[in-house]
This record gives structure tokens, C-alpha cells and sequence, in this order.
């Protein structure tokens, strides 16, 4: 079986291009950036989006299941941070991924991988949830696959309604975690963060 890998196919990032549409943004609020303090903000307000769209490629290793382990492998509290693609403002919080294995397993790291991959782009934490199951679905073939993402979304918090610290809460549950009720309920109780 060959190694995927997961590359960032975008076209390359113009900082540039970027950084003047910026200074026209905040001019267009009647922002100024014509004093020392502001004067570098379009380019840096470009670099960070460039950072926050820019997921690293990596290879989604795996290896054969030698040891037959069939037991659920799960990585909690990873962090991620993402953009809405409403409003492009960050929402951030934990990830729990985890699967039933077959035939083959993941390396460990690769599971923060593939939530770091999804939510380096503008998007929604419901997508995003189900782009990290199915991908491992697609490329692990496991008995069954489980993610629950918890969040709080800036705009959520920082506008509108001003809900500081609400967070939301999805899942997707593929194979064994979505039709098996105990393997689900184990999911679940062992997904739950530490804190």
C-alpha cells in the first residue's frame, strides 16, 4: 500500500496583493495606517491569513497490523485552530480522532495531522469534523472511525450575540462507532477531554 501524501494544493500566496487589499480594507473603515504603530498592519494582517490558510503537507503513514490490534486507538486534546468562513474570524478548541483498526494503523502524529490539514482553511466546524473522518475512512479502511470536535467561534463570542466561552460541539461516527451502540459509547466516554 502506498504512503498518501496530503499536500496544500493551493496556488501560491501573493503577500503583496494581499497585504494592499488589506490597507484598503481597514481604509475603507476609516482605519488610518499612516502612523508608525499601523503603518505595517496590511502586511502583517496578510502573513497571518497566509498562516492561518497554509496547512504543512505531510505523509499519512501507516503500517501494517502485525499485532492484529483491534482494540480503539484514539488521540484527544488535539488542538486546532481554523477560520469561519462566515464571518473569517478564528474559532480554535480540541479534537478527539480515533479508529477501530484492520488491517493497517496510523502512525500516532498523523492524527493531528490530518485535523491540522482541514482546518487550515476558511471553513465550518461541521465540514471540517466529517473531512477528518472520511479521509481516514478513505485511506485506513478501519472497522470505524470516530471525531468530536469542541470550539469556540470568535464569532460567536466577540460579535453578535457575544456568547464568551460557549463552545459547540460536533461529531462524525463512521463503521463500527456509528452502528455499534457499545462501540460508540466507548468512543464517546474515552474521547473525553481531560480537563
Amino acid at each position: 500500500m502506498s504512503t498518501p501524501r496530503i499536500e496544500n494544493n493551493r496556488a501560491e500566496i501573493d503577500i503583496d496583493v494581499a497585504a494592499k487589499a488589506a490597507e484598503d480594507f481597514l481604509h475603507a473603515l476609516n482605519i488610518t495606517t499612516d502612523d508608525e504603530t499601523m503603518r505595517g498592519t496590511p502586511r502583517r494582517m496578510a502573513k497571518a491569513y497566509a498562516e492561518l490558510f497554509s496547512p504543512r503537507p505531510f505523509d499519512l503513514t501507516t503500517f501494517p497490523n502485525d499485532g492484529h490490534y483491534d482494540e480503539l486507538v484514539l488521540a484527544r486534546d488535539i488542538p486546532f485552530r481554523s477560520v469561519c468562513e462566515h464571518h473569517l474570524l478564528p474559532f480554535y478548541g480540541k479534537a478527539a480522532v480515533g479508529y477501530l483498526p484492520d488491517e493497517r494503523i496510523l502512525g500516532l502524529s498523523k492524527l493531528a495531522r490530518v485535523v491540522e490539514h482541514f482546518a487550515l482553511r476558511p471553513q465550518v466546524q461541521e465540514r471540517l469534523t466529517k473531512q477528518i473522518a472520511d479521509l481516514l475512512d478513505l485511506e485506513l479502511r478501519p472497522k470505524g472511525v470516530g471525531v468530536v470536535l469542541e470550539a469556540e467561534h470568535t464569532c460567536m463570542s466577540l460579535r453578535g450575540v457575544q456568547a464568551i466561552g460557549a463552545t459547540t460541539v460536533t461529531s462524525a461516527m463512521l463503521g463500527r462507532l456509528r452502528t455499534d451502540a457499545r462501540s460508540r459509547q466507548e468512543f464517546l466516554a474515552v474521547a473525553r477531554s481531560k480537563d
